[in-house]
Formats: C-alpha cells, sequence, structure tokens
C-alpha cells in the first residue's frame, strides 16, 4: 500500500515539475536604436563633439535629445527610427539656445527597410533595419560636411551604424 502510495506521489511531482514552463518576461531584446558617431572632417579618424547638439523627428516634431558638451565630451548618439514608415527624417541643431536664428539646422532623412523578427512571447516581435542610406538635404547642409554609412544594417545598439563628418 505504502509502494503504490509513494509511486503515485513521485509520479504526480514528475509531472507537476516536467510541466513548469519559462516565465514569459522579456528582459534581452528591444528594437535597436541607430547609432551615430560624429567625427572632424579634416581627419575621419578623430572623434569630435558637436556643440549643444538637438534632435527632433520631423514627422512627430518629437524632440529626441538634447546633448549638451559642457560637462563630458560626447562622440556619439542614439536615436529611434520609426518602424511604421521605411525613412525617418531628423533636425539637427547645433548650438542650440533659445534663439532659433543662432542654431546652425540640418536635416537628416535615413531611408531603410524595416524587417519584424519575431523573438519571444513575452518580447514579441522586434525591428530589424536593412538597405540604411543617409542623405542631408543639400541647401540645407549648415555644419554637415558629409555623412557615411558604417553599415547597412541595424541589429543592435552597440556599435556605430552612420558617422557624420562636421
Amino acid at each position: 500500500m505504502y509502494k503504490s502510495i509513494t509511486i503515485v506521489l513521485l509520479f504526480l511531482g514528475i509531472i507537476t515539475v516536467a510541466s513548469c514552463e519559462k516565465d514569459d518576461i522579456c528582459v534581452d531584446n528591444d528594437t535597436p536604436l541607430l547609432v551615430i558617431r560624429f567625427y572632424d572632417q579634416e581627419d575621419t579618424a578623430i572623434v569630435k563633439a558637436v556643440p549643444s547638439l538637438e534632435v527632433r523627428g520631423i514627422n512627430a516634431d518629437t524632440l529626441l535629445g538634447i546633448w549638451e558638451d559642457d560637462e563630458d565630451t560626447f562622440d556619439s548618439i542614439a536615436i529611434p527610427l520609426r518602424v511604421d514608415q521605411g525613412n525617418s527624417t531628423f533636425i539637427f541643431s547645433t548650438n542650440a539656445t533659445d534663439d532659433a536664428t543662432a542654431a546652425n539646422i540640418d536635416t537628416v532623412t535615413i531611408s531603410y527597410v524595416a524587417e519584424e523578427i519575431f523573438f519571444s512571447r513575452g518580447c514579441g516581435y522586434i525591428v530589424n533595419y536593412n538597405d540604411l542610406s543617409a542623405n542631408t538635404i543639400a541647401d540645407d547642409s549648415l555644419w554637415i560636411n558629409e555623412i557615411r554609412l558604417v553599415t547597412p544594417l541595424i541589429e543592435n545598439s552597440t556599435s556605430a551604424h552612420v558617422k557624420i563628418l562636421h
């Protein structure tokens, strides 16, 4: 009698442990950001800070960030791309102050193909970007001299995707 109860309890314990699933919590992945690094136009191997950089999304007119070089010198920024369109347009302002006429403003358009990838039930879909291209409006270029692609594929936010020479 005790032997059969022990076997039944052991069997129920094994079934209980085997039926457990891993939690569907997403902590690892997210859609990657576009990483832009700023370089000196004369020596393209030297990073160069941008004084008082302000970046706005042109379609949503959303302020994506203001980077001041007073405290720490920065050499890169990471900004989100739109997943619902094949391009994102940004306004890059340098020397941005309360006086809008003193700022140098350039408009940059990033074109791409958004590829949705199912990651997991907890994370859902993430988007990677393929066939990246970038340009600035020629008449509008006040401080950006050239935009160079480092890689045409955005799969992570750990390395630079675009170089801006100024």
